[in-house]
Order: C-alpha cells, then sequence, then structure tokens
C-alpha cells in the first residue's frame, strides 16, 4: 500500500525518509514542495505523479508524505498518517522536527512496526509501549553524564528499548488494551471539546456554521472493565467516528457508547453537528473600517458575547489581514494589546478574557500609502476564543456505567468550547 513515507519541514528538506517495499528517491516530494509553493494554506491532500500517488497530512509545521505506487482509499493513508503523527506525540510529547531527529533510532524502530510491507501493522499506542519502550529521560541523563557517543547510546537504545516477546493482547480480541492493567486509583475523565466553524457577514448574520466536536478520554482503570456511556441529546449529532474500541451496532441501536477501553489517553469519538442544530454564536464583533482616497483611514472594533450561559469567554484574539495599502496602525485598545506587522500587513489584537460590563474596544487611525484608491473590499476578521465548561451545541453527557470489575471509579466530564475557522467579513 505504502511504498515510503517521507518527513519535510518547512524549508522544504526531507529530514527523514522511510521504504517498506521498495527505495523510492526523494525527488518525488519535488512535486509535493511544487503545490506547496503554489498554494502553502490549501496544498491537495492528494496529488498524482507519473509514477506515483503522493497523499499528504500536515502537523505542527511538517509534513508527512506517503508515497503509493497503486491507486489507494485516501482516507485509509490520511489516516495512518495522523496515527503516525500522534504516536510521536505519545511517545516524545511533541511531533516536531528537532524532536524527531532526537530520536531517530526509535522512530524507525516505531514505522517498523507500525508498517508491515506497506501495510498498517500495530497502530496501537498500547501495544507499541510493548513492544518499544519510550525514551527514558534517566537513561538520556546518564549517558550525557558518563559521556557516552551518540552511536553507543543508540546502539543501547536498539539493546535495550525493543521488547523481545510479542505484547499479549496483540493476539486477542481487544488488541488496543494491554492485559495486566493495574492502578491503585481507578479513574476516567472526559473532556468533551467543540470547534465552532462559521462565517459572519458584515450585518451580523451567520453565513454558515457548524461544530467539529470530538471526546477525549484519559482512562486508567484496573483490570478489563467494560463502559457505558450514555448522553442526554444523542440525537444532535449528524456525522460520528469512533475509536475501533466503540461497538457500533449498540450505538446504532440504542445511541449510546459501550466500549472496552484503551489505557491512557485516546480518542473516543470525533463528531459533525451542522447549522440546523446549532445555537447561537457565542461571540459576535461590531466594526467600523473606512479608508477614502488620500486621507487615514478609521478602524473601530468592539468584541462581544451572546449567549454563553454565564460562562467567561476566554483567550480571545483578532487577526485583520489588512489591505496592501496599509503603512500602519495607530491604535488604543482600552483592554489586551495589540501589533501590526508591516511586511505581512497582519493586524493582531490579543484581547483576553471578555468582560461584559465593560466590552473591549480598539479604536484608531490607519496610515494609508498616499493616492491609493478606496478600497473594493474590507478585510476580514480571524477570530480565536476559548469557552470552559460549555458545549455550545448542547451536548451533555448522561451517565457512565461501568462492567466487569468491582470497585467504584473516580469519574468526570469537562466541556471547552473553541474557535474553529470563525470568520468575520467586514
Amino acid at each position: 500500500m505504502i511504498h515510503s513515507l517521507f518527513i519535510v519541514n518547512n524549508s522544504g528538506d526531507v529530514f527523514l525518509e522511510k521504504h517498506w517495499r521498495s527505495v523510492v528517491s526523494r525527488s518525488v516530494c519535488d512535486y509535493f514542495l511544487d503545490a506547496q509553493r503554489n498554494s502553502p494554506y490549501d496544498v491537495p491532500p492528494v496529488i498524482s505523479t507519473p509514477h506515483f500517488y503522493l497523499i499528504t497530512v500536515q502537523r505542527k509545521g511538517i509534513s508527512f508524505v506517503a508515497a503509493c505506487k497503486q491507486e489507494v482509499p485516501p482516507l485509509f493513508v490520511i489516516e495512518f498518517l495522523h496515527r503516525v503523527a500522534d504516536t510521536f506525540e505519545d511517545y516524545f510529547s511533541d511531533c516536531s522536527e528537532s524532536i524527531i531527529k532526537e530520536n531517530y533510532v526509535v522512530v524507525y524502530e516505531l514505522l517498523d512496526e507500525m508498517l508491515d510491507n506497506g501495510f498498517p501493522l500495530a497502530t496501537e499506542s498500547n501495544i507499541l509501549k510493548e513492544l518499544i519502550k519510550p525514551p527514558n529521560i534517566l537513561r538520556t541523563i546518564a549517558n550525557t553524564v558518563t559521556g557516552k557517543s551518540k552511536i553507543q547510546q543508540e546502539v543501547m537504545i536498539n539493546r535495550y528499548s525493543v521488547s523481545t516477546t510479542l505484547p499479549l493482547g496483540q493476539l486477542s480480541a481487544i488488541p488496543w488494551r494491554r492485559s495486566g492493567v493495574r492502578y491503585t486509583n481507578n479513574e476516567a475523565y472526559f473532556d468533551v471539546i467543540e470547534e465552532v466553524d462559521a462565517i459572519i457577514d458584515k450585518s451580523g448574520s451567520t453565513v454558515f456554521a457548524e461544530i467539529q466536536g470530538y471526546i477525549d478520554c484519559c482512562i486508567k482503570l484496573s483490570g478489563m472493565p467494560d463502559l457505558t456511556l450514555s448522553f442526554m441529546n444523542p440525537r444532535l449529532f449528524d456525522d460520528v467516528s469512533f475509536h475501533p474500541c466503540v461497538r457500533f451496532k449498540r450505538w446504532e441501536a440504542e445511541r449510546l457508547l459501550s466500549f472496552i477501553p484503551p489505557d491512557g489517553n485516546f480518542r473516543l469519538m470525533s463528531y459533525h453537528i451542522s447549522s440546523q442544530s446549532v445555537a447561537a454564536i457565542p461571540v459576535y464583533i461590531r466594526h467600523n473600517f473606512s479608508i477614502k482616497t488620500g486621507e487615514q483611514g478609521r478602524l473601530d472594533l468592539t468584541v462581544g458575547t451572546r449567549t454563553v450561559m454565564g460562562r467567561s469567554v476566554d483567550k480571545v484574539k483578532l487577526e485583520l489581514a489588512m489591505p496592501k495599502c496599509v503603512l500602519n496602525c495607530i491604535l488604543t485598545p482600552n483592554q489586551g494589546k495589540y501589533a501590526f506587522d508591516s511586511v505581512t500587513k497582519i493586524l493582531t489584537w490579543e484581547v483576553g478574557r471578555i468582560d461584559v460590563t465593560n466590552l473591549p474596544n480598539i479604536r484608531g487611525t490607519v496610515s494609508i500609502t498616499p493616492g491609493s484608491p478606496n478600497l473594493d473590499s474590507n478585510p476580514t476578521i480571524n477570530v480565536q476564543f476559548t469557552i470552559s465548561q460549555m458545549a455550545v451545541s448542547g451536548l451533555k453527557v448522561n451517565r457512565l456505567d461501568m462492567y466487569g470489575e468491582k470497585y467504584k471509579p473516580f469519574k468526570g466530564v469537562k466541556y471547552i468550547t473553541k474557535a474553529g475557522k470563525f470568520q468575520v467579513r467586514m
């Protein structure tokens, strides 16, 4: 399925490559780099070349490029590439160029186990950690103190980090959960996170709105617990994607999640809610922006909240892509701080928390190039925000039941609403 994998940095350099079936020249990445130069913010996920299909994923400033010789289901490969990036984050706490370079040997061992002759084999974190031990901080410190060379360290990693026995979970009907799990404190915590994608026109009306949500779990339970999670309003979901542990037939029949969970952190489900089900857009912006020929422009922005059920709106940040004719912005905010990049023409206003008794406002003058004509179109505002303990869709977890074990675990649910692609047209 996958012949080769290339990991490319922001500069267009291939800093890691792995081949399974045959060696593919890294020059094939030139097709990806050409597409990235032509459209840096909208690179096609599938690029057809004379001899290969390139399937790409971007994560945290680096790109994963898979070269496939035959036609394959693109979503299957895209999901695998995301799983590779998630595994790196789980092992090394980050998925950046520097982190991958520091752990080259472990990275190659992981890729060997995750893909067999180009086909996915072991992709569950629990199984991988039994096969390949995560980097040990104490061992790294010891190597540094004793002055062992990089080559000696890599030999030691190869010798001690790869297990000589096959994990029991890989042969069971529940490959995502390792056997013999024991905890002193048994806990099950769920994070319901929703991202609001919206386009608001200049009059304040909603042109487009939808919610992308997901439920992340931190499960630390002893033994082999069988969990059932139910919702107050499960009919809200338009489209859902589950972790393999979820019993899909029971979801279809009863609209509840029944599963034996993996051990540790994992994403239980992702879901989509269309605009028909979206309640109110939680944030609004009153704006006034004008530029006349040969004169300074004026900018006035005010940020407010709508229905947030008494919750505070935090981490508010506005970004405006100003017209090319703008030279500088001289503004006065009553809250937060702003910055204007004269090269990219991006105006950034970091608001922070919205105080409903004194709404955040920024106003002032905009210097423009002499002789510039009136604007044909105004800039758009990209908005970021976070609302804790609130799911804007109204989704609520009803209860969590556990079967198969006799202890009572600690349980908790946290709700977070964030801005996804939230855009206001001026």
